[in-house]
């Protein structure tokens, strides 16, 4: 039974909540995205404020405080969340930013980065004439190609989201 309470305070339908964040959460699963981490982030994604406590995230998707913990932790070192301490308390709050795709793209080609030098060096140590070389050479122009179209395209988000949010 939907609580009318909590639906007539904040204007929305728990359930209807509760079906957003499952359904966006297993589109994040078919793209690669862990299952527990992926629905931390969406009802994170989905919270007003974009921040919850480990407590509240447990009671909203109904999973233990270790799945919790994973989850927070996964979504962290990919920088979807970060993580606040409450003031005046030991608990944290673990927040989504509007930037979080930005900040997740941006890690993502700190990686491309990595994996460019281990490609170029893999090249030279297969040499570029043999079979794996080339393959390793046709990669290396793959990941290079990729990131200088995400450099650009960041830039032209960083206009767009000026022009339509003001930030």
């Amino acid at each position: 039974m939907v609580d009318d309470t909590a639906q007539r305070q904040d204007g929305r339908d728990p359930e209807a909540v509760s079906r957003f964040v499952e359904h966006f959460a297993a589109q994040l699963v078919e793209a690669g995205m862990p299952r527990m981490p992926s629905r931390v982030f969406a009802a994170l994604l989905a919270s007003d404020t974009g921040a919850l406590t480990s407590a509240e995230l447990g009671e909203q998707l109904r999973i233990s405080p270790a799945a919790v913990s994973g989850a927070v932790r996964y979504l962290s070192q990919v920088h979807m969340v970060s993580r606040e301490r409450e003031p005046g308390s030991r608990r944290e709050r673990y927040r989504v930013h509007s930037d979080q795709w930005y900040e997740a793209l941006t890690n993502r080609e700190a990686i491309i980065k990595r994996w460019e030098d281990a490609l170029r060096e893999g090249v030279d140590s297969l040499g570029a004439g043999t079979p794996a070389g080339a393959r390793l050479a046709e990669t290396l122009a793959f990941f290079e190609f990729i990131e200088k179209d995400v450099a650009a395209m960041m830039e032209r988000w960083r206009a767009y989201k000026q022009e339509r949010f003001g930030k």
